[in-house]
């Protein structure tokens, strides 16, 4: 089997079709809700409603969640919907399929590296969340 990220054709959507749809969907949201695609906050909400939930006099505490009371919001409804628009698509597509480690990244660095991908992960995502912070979005 060939690797799709070289090009080879994985019976998954037209990545043209799929980034015009996308658009699509950015200008209706817009439009429609007045609200642009994202979800940066939706993670840190998230956590806070966990919290809420395990330590509810040190989340009252917290003076980002005093501003913005953690909720189910229209981000957060959005990454829902990112989840299950992804599993439709691939399974309607026939090219789901569960794998622990890609496999451009198993040629770079062996099927023994799950310890490896899952710190680059994390610190990756770490890295962006700070980023996103930092930058107030």
């Amino acid at each position: 089997m060939e690797n799709p990220a070289k090009g080879a054709n994985d019976g998954g959507w037209n990545p043209y079709l799929a980034g015009a749809l996308s658009g699509l969907v950015s200008v209706i949201s817009v439009g429609v809700a007045g609200q642009f695609l994202g979800a940066s906050t939706t993670f840190v909400r998230a956590a806070g409603m966990v919290e809420k939930v395990i330590a509810p006099e040190h989340m009252s505490q917290l003076d980002y969640f005093i501003k913005t009371a953690p909720k189910i919001d229209w981000q957060w409804m959005f990454v829902v919907g990112i989840f299950i628009g992804a599993l439709i698509a691939s399974l309607t597509s026939g090219s789901f399929r569960w794998q622990a480690l890609p496999d451009m990244w198993q040629e770079r660095f062996g099927s023994n590296s799950r310890g490896k991908r899952a710190l680059f992960a994390f610190s990756g995502g770490t890295v962006a969340m700070f980023g996103a912070r930092l930058a107030d979005g």
